[in-house]
């Protein structure tokens, strides 16, 4: 019980760096107890030790606050680029995604780019850290349009920032996992249907439409993939009953409204002929069950989908236990793999 009691404190002290979202502070912008890690001030990612800053980054070149969907001005349609430190005439690429239970839209700075992001980086690959769309500025699936975009931006801009587009990969954390994972296994999904739902998922956000959004695989650090699982471990539940974060962001209670959740869901997605995934979760989650992130893996294997899963027992959201250098290096191999099969395709 006194355990219980801590952790609660723990998340509502770190609820008080929240006030720089939309509406402001705990009930405004920022869903109502949020998941997600990788808040700047603080939140869950200071509560828990999620993702990192990267004022330490190792690399060539870093170009900043690029708009990627033509609206200038716009803080939650800007990227961040990191180039590997050896220098080469172009880098595979992979996109990672900040934590924030959707409800943060300019906390690319706060990326795990002192762990994912520089593993990524010693490994060859260029990163590119987006921001994103909250919960504040608009619904579902405003989020994967945006990460669509981004790839579709990649594409476009390939040689003037070194990108080889021939292997592009999604990565994220915590509910940036949930948008990698959803963005790999729409691949060439436009209009996303289950039973009476239908969301246009591709999306027509920036200039570069006729561009493919297509990535070759995807990595999932601690993601809330399954909102329809969430309550399928001891994980906090927060927001109460018909105001979590996942209800506000599609703007829906999820009684009777399941197939609108599918949809919010990377297995509403899912069949045989879609990308590689490789999930990391903790055990000892107390944000997000790691049953969230089995269930995906046990769905994929189902589907007969290459997919890799590793739980760390003692494990958080996001943190060192998760962020080992056995972890990082899986991550990286794992990748590699997808490229070399890429590459003969």
């Amino acid at each position: 019980m006194k355990k219980n009691i801590l952790l609660v404190a723990a998340v509502m002290m770190s609820l008080t760096g929240f006030a720089q979202f939309p509406g402001g502070g705990f009930g405004g912008g920022m869903p109502q107890g949020g998941f997600g890690g990788g808040m700047p001030m603080g939140g869950f990612g200071g509560g828990f030790g999620g993702p990192q800053g990267g004022a330490q980054v190792e690399c060539s070149e870093k170009f900043t606050d690029i708009n990627y969907a033509g609206d200038d001005g716009q803080v939650y349609h800007m990227l961040d680029i990191y180039l590997p430190k050896e220098v080469k005439d172009k880098y595979p690429v992979v996109v990672h995604i900040y934590g924030s239970a959707w409800g943060s839209n300019s906390s690319k700075g706060m990326a795990d780019l002192n762990t994912i992001g520089q593993a990524l980086l010693n490994a060859g690959y260029a990163v590119v850290c987006p921001n994103h769309r909250s919960i504040g500025d608009a619904k579902w699936p405003a989020q994967v349009n945006d990460i669509k975009a981004v790839i579709r931006f990649i594409r476009a801009n390939a040689d003037k920032y070194k990108f080889d587009t021939s292997f592009i990969a999604t990565s994220g954390f915590s509910s940036g996992g949930h948008l990698s994972a959803v963005t790999a296994l729409s691949n060439n999904v436009k209009i996303g249907k289950y039973g009476t739902a239908e969301y246009d998922i591709e999306g027509n956000v920036g200039p570069y439409t006729k561009e493919s959004s297509y990535v070759n695989a995807f990595c999932d650090w601690s993601g809330p993939t399954e909102l329809l699982q969430m309550e399928c471990g001891n994980a906090m539940i927060f927001g109460g009953k018909g105001n979590t974060p996942e209800e506000q962001l599609i703007g829906s209670p999820k009684e009777g409204n399941e197939d609108k959740f599918m949809l919010l869901s990377a297995t509403g997605f899912l069949d045989k002929n879609d990308v590689a995934g490789y999930m990391f979760h903790g055990d000892a989650d107390p944000i997000v069950a790691s049953c969230v992130s089995q269930y995906l893996y046990d769905k994929m294997q189902e589907a007969g989908v290459e997919s890799y899963i590793v739980r760390v027992p003692e494990g958080s959201h996001g943190g060192a236990a998760m962020y080992t250098e056995e972890n990082l290096k899986k991550m990286v191999d794992f990748l590699n793999a997808q490229r070399a099969k890429a590459a003969k395709k």
